[in-house]
C-alpha cells in the first residue's frame, strides 16, 4: 500500500504558492497526494505534479453540488482514478429517506463517472457514525444502498470521534473501504489538537490491518498547532518505519 497526503492539510501553503507546497511535500518523500477542489486549478496541479513526480490516485470534489462533467474532465487531466465526495452536512444523515436520497444521487454520479473511466466514493466525518438508522450507523446504512462499484474512504479519526471503533467499523465495511484517512490525536473535536500518526490515541496499525481491501492510506490533518510540513513529515516517517519493521519481521519469520 502506498501513502498519500490530503492537500487540504497544507491548504494555506497551497493558497500562497501551489508549486512550492507540492515541491515541499515531494522533498519530504510523498510521491502521491489527494487534491481537493481540483477542478478549479487543474492545470496548476498538473504542472506541479509533473515537475515533482507526483501522482494523485484519489481526489476530493463536491460531486453532489457541482458540475460533475467538469470534475471528471479535471480528474482525467490529473490522472485521478477515484473521485470522492468529501462532505455531506450532518442534517442529511438523520433519517432513512435523506440517506436514501444521497445514495441515489451518488450512484447516479458513479454511473456518469464510469463513462469517463473514473470510480466514485464518499468520505465520512463524525456525524455519519454518531447517527443511527435502523439499528446501525448511518454510514453503514448508506453503504448498504450504494451500487457495488461505489467505494468508501473511511476517515478513521472522525469515525472514532463519532463513537465507533474504527478497527471494528472497517472490518464490518469489508471490501467497500478501499481508502482511509490516517490521522491521530486525542479523538475529540479539537482540530488543533490533532497529532502526527503514532502520537495520539488511534490504533494506526490496527486500522491499516483492518482495511482488507486497502489501496491507499492518506495522511491528513484538519488542523495542527505546529508546523504543518513537520507534522506530515513525522506521519510519513512513522508509517515508513512501521512498514519497514513489519517487512523485516516477515523476512525473519520466513527463514
Amino acid at each position: 500500500m502506498a501513502y498519500s497526503v490530503q492537500l487540504y492539510t497544507v491548504r494555506d501553503a497551497i493558497e500562497k504558492d501551489l508549486p512550492s507546497a507540492i515541491r515541499r511535500l515531494a522533498e519530504i518523500g510523498y510521491t502521491q497526494v489527494e487534491p481537493y477542489k481540483f477542478a478549479e486549478r487543474a492545470e496548476e496541479f498538473a504542472a506541479a505534479f509533473e515537475e515533482n513526480g507526483i501522482t494523485a490516485p484519489t481526489g476530493h470534489a463536491p460531486l453532489l453540488s457541482s458540475d460533475q462533467d467538469e470534475i471528471f474532465a479535471a480528474a482525467k487531466r490529473l490522472g485521478i482514478g477515484t473521485v470522492i465526495d468529501p462532505y455531506i452536512p450532518a442534517e442529511h444523515w438523520q433519517d432513512a429517506d435523506s440517506i436514501r436520497n444521497t445514495a441515489e444521487r451518488l450512484n447516479a454520479a458513479a454511473t456518469k463517472g464510469a463513462e469517463h473511466g473514473i470510480r466514485v466514493g464518499y468520505h465520512n466525518h463524525a456525524w455519519e457514525l454518531a447517527s443511527k438508522i435502523e439499528g446501525t450507523t448511518a454510514l453503514e446504512y448508506f453503504a448498504s444502498l450504494l451500487d457495488p462499484e461505489v467505494i468508501l474512504e473511511v476517515d478513521t479519526y472522525w469515525a472514532a470521534v463519532g463513537g465507533e471503533d474504527p478497527v471494528a467499523l472497517l472490518k464490518r465495511l469489508g471490501d467497500r473501504a478501499v481508502a482511509i484517512h490516517i490521522k491521530d490525536g486525542p479523538v475529540n473535536d479539537d482540530r488543533k489538537a490533532q497529532l502526527p500518526a503514532g502520537q495520539g490515541e488511534v490504533d494506526i496499525w490496527g486500522v491499516i490491518a483492518a482495511a482488507r481491501n486497502l489501496e491507499v492510506g492518506v495522511v491528513e490533518f484538519d488542523d495542527y498547532s505546529g508546523d504543518i510540513f513537520e507534522g506530515v513529515a513525522a506521519s510519513l516517517r512513522y508509517l515508513e518505519a512501521g512498514a519497514a519493521a513489519a517487512a523485516a519481521s516477515n523476512t525473519e519469520a520466513a527463514r
